[in-house]
């Protein structure tokens, strides 16, 4: 968000790393700067997600960690 705090917490600077080839399997290699960066090792699981603009990779167990603590929250606010 402009201005504001991110959805997930407080808005960190983004890198670049690099790029990325699509093969013909339609698979990736993630720079290893990035996988260092990020800690990301072979058989890690990540989110694949998208808009009009390009793709995103998130590591699944934040995002299922960050899901989990939102229903919890959810689950607790009271009913109108």
């Amino acid at each position: 968000m402009p201005g504001g705090k991110h959805i997930l917490g407080k808005k960190k600077p983004q890198q670049v790393f690099g790029t990325a080839k699509v093969g013909e399997r339609g698979q990736i290699v993630i720079p290893k700067a990035a996988r260092d960066h990020l800690g990301l090792q072979g058989g890690d699981r990540l989110i694949v997600a998208s808009d009009e603009h390009g793709v995103a990779l998130i590591r699944a167990d934040f995002f299922e960690e960050k899901m989990r603590d939102l229903m919890a929250r959810l689950s607790s606010v009271p009913e109108e």
